[in-house]
């Protein structure tokens, strides 16, 4: 149904991955969308590692009927080969992704290589089987990782319909976005969506004023620093984390978190039924 790629332009931390993670997971826990989570990183496990615990994560997928193991020939690896055979079905990448919920939330793991030239080989693939995934999945989230040479971060950027640019509460950061905005035709697009990853409220470059400053007419949106969020990340515990804070109450420390991660989906679930409208 769509493709919703978050993607930054600092290559210092941003909270790009762990952003993605909470709008996914919550989005996947609180509707009833069957999604896709597709990692694009190289040497870097950060979007396994909020899932699994690191001696559990190269283990046969176990109560996946359908699925392969995860290892050398499984994962985006093995899902090129079966490409390149022209196997293909609707459900082919799912059968080469990890479950984290049953018909609910998949993983389709970061190339397992730490060879460059390998993994730029692999990234001229993504386009292809994100086209794939989004006939099959309702909602395909891609972590654009800033090692991917720019021919085939565009690619990926150009068949996305949804594209959230990830910034800090740096002032350099927001004032070099204002500038893109000003002189880059790309960051006038109507699909473009601005988030605040590790999100401190007590800032002054909150989100009132980061969206007054950036003269925005709807409120930026963000995903608030949590100390239990970012140790389930480090754990292989996030959907434990989400679960148990299902029904939430409001005087909960961690309500302000939900509560954003919440806005985030609304937003983006907006955002496809607004594009969708004027197409």
């Amino acid at each position: 149904m769509a493709i919703i790629t978050f993607r930054s332009n600092e290559l210092k931390e941003t909270g790009q991955t762990l952003s993605m993670v909470a709008t996914a997971t919550q989005m996947a826990i609180e509707h009833s969308y069957k999604i896709l989570v597709v990692s694009t990183n190289f040497k870097d496990q950060t979007l396994e590692n909020c899932f699994w615990e690191l001696d559990r994560l190269n283990k046969p997928i176990i109560n996946n009927p359908g699925h392969v193991a995860v290892g050398v020939d499984s994962g985006i690896e093995g899902l090129i080969k079966v490409l390149a055979s022209n196997k293909t079905s609707t459900e082919i990448v799912r059968n080469y992704s990890k479950t984290v919920l049953r018909d609910r939330l998949d993983i389709l793991l970061s190339p397992n290589t730490e060879d460059y030239q390998e993994y730029t080989q692999t990234c001229s693939n993504y386009p292809e089987v994100l086209r794939i995934a989004d006939r099959y999945y309702d909602l395909v989230f891609v972590d654009l990782s800033s090692r991917m040479h720019e021919q085939e971060a565009q690619d990926i950027i150009n068949i996305s319909d949804v594209i959230i640019i990830n910034l800090t509460q740096r002032l350099k950061n927001i004032n070099d976005l204002i500038e893109l905005r000003a002189n880059d035709e790309f960051y006038k697009r109507r699909n473009i969506m601005m988030l605040l990853g590790r999100y401190d409220g007590h800032s002054k470059y909150n989100v009132k004023n980061v969206t007054r400053y950036m003269k925005e007419k709807k409120q930026i949106l963000a995903i608030p620093y949590n100390t239990l969020f970012f140790e389930s990340c480090s754990e292989g515990k996030v959907i434990d984390f989400f679960l148990k804070l299902k029904n939430i109450d409001e005087n909960d420390r961690n309500y302000n978190f939900i509560s954003e991660a919440n806005r985030v989906d609304d937003a983006i679930i907006f955002k496809l039924q607004e594009l969708q409208m004027k197409i």
